[in-house]
């Protein structure tokens, strides 16, 4: 008689919010390595070239129906990368989506039993501010600017997170706070890099802390180790000053007044010459860095890419030319 074919091991469902944004196919790609999963999708966008292995439920996240992918059961893990970073969306709609979206997210895993949640969130939560230390730990506290609709709420999705986290102590809940994301990414810190003509504030060269799309997206798949839960900042290849990051770059800089500088950038903002937002001003104006000490010693994470690579990922590939003295791979 014919040996009996062992059967395959049974894959895990990870259940992926934002899934057609750009992190949100990078993880696919990352997952799709591991061969250890499959991967459930979410997210209103369409989701083109989507892998025929990956199932794309193409809902609101808040719907109903966003909650019938955790009812159906066996769902492994959440990860929630689709928190809404438009600064033109009105204040009403980030909300509406950010948080009672993340809440029913976040409800539904405790309903259904989701023994782990990983959170995207950002080291801005902490907030740039002229008297911060040197380097910000886990602990401090969360003082980003509260003009500004979508720090505002990603704070509050940060801390709906924290609660779930010391409510549903049977869920392994992980929220990553990453430094500034470069790369194919439309975020404030590409979008502003990538602008040919980069306003700077005279007399402000803030020290800033830079991380790769894809260092990224393997500190959210480190993230889903068993055991592994709790809050971690994200760090990259090491600190440099904003002028260094221009100049390697080849920027051309608008160099203004503090005083005027956000009465020019209203004006460009509102004729669509700048996808840069006003209250990201004090990015360029103080210090916000972090401490990624803890990430290393728990999750294992050290940034694979180097500052050079991290920098040019922006213009979507590696520089030919030499980097300059401040800039070290």
């Amino acid at each position: 008689m014919a040996a009996r074919r062992k059967a395959s091991p049974k894959l895990e469902k990870i259940v992926v919010t934002g899934i057609a944004g750009r992190l949100g196919r990078l993880l696919v790609r990352h997952l799709h390595r591991r061969g250890d999963c499959t991967v459930v999708g979410i997210d209103r966008r369409g989701f083109p070239g989507k892998p025929r292995d990956v199932e794309h439920v193409q809902v609101d996240l808040r719907s109903k129906k966003a909650r019938d992918v955790f009812r159906a059961g066996d769902v492994k893990a959440l990860i929630h990368l689709g928190v809404m970073h438009d600064p033109r969306r009105s204040g009403a709609e980030h909300h509406s989506w950010n948080v009672q979206g993340t809440q029913r997210l976040l409800e539904a895993c405790a309903t259904y039993h989701v023994p782990k949640v990983v959170v995207l969130s950002s080291a801005n939560v902490y907030g740039p501010r002229a008297d911060n230390p040197q380097f910000l730990s886990e602990d401090a506290p969360l003082m980003a600017s509260q003009d500004f609709p979508a720090i505002r709420d990603l704070i509050e999705v940060d801390m709906l997170a924290s609660s779930f986290f010391w409510k549903s102590s049977d869920v392994e809940t992980v929220i990553l706070r990453p430094v500034h994301i470069l790369g194919a990414v439309h975020n404030a810190p590409s979008n502003y890099l990538r602008l040919p003509l980069v306003p700077t504030l005279l007399g402000f060269d803030p020290m800033v802390q830079v991380i790769h799309e894809e260092d990224v997206v393997e500190a959210v798949g480190g993230a889903l180790k068993p055991g592994v839960r709790g809050i971690f900042n994200i760090t990259g290849p090491g600190e440099v000053p904003l002028s260094a990051i221009l100049e390697e770059l080849g920027r051309r800089r608008l160099p203004v007044l503090h005083p005027f500088a956000k009465s020019l950038l209203e004006l460009l903002w509102r004729w669509r010459f700048t996808s840069f937002p006003v209250p990201e001003l004090d990015h360029i104006r103080y210090v916000c860095m972090v401490d990624g000490s803890r990430a290393t010693r728990e999750l294992g994470f050290h940034a694979r890419r180097g500052l050079k690579e991290t920098i040019q990922a922006v213009e979507g590939r590696l520089s030919d030319r030499q980097p300059p003295a401040t800039i070290r791979s």
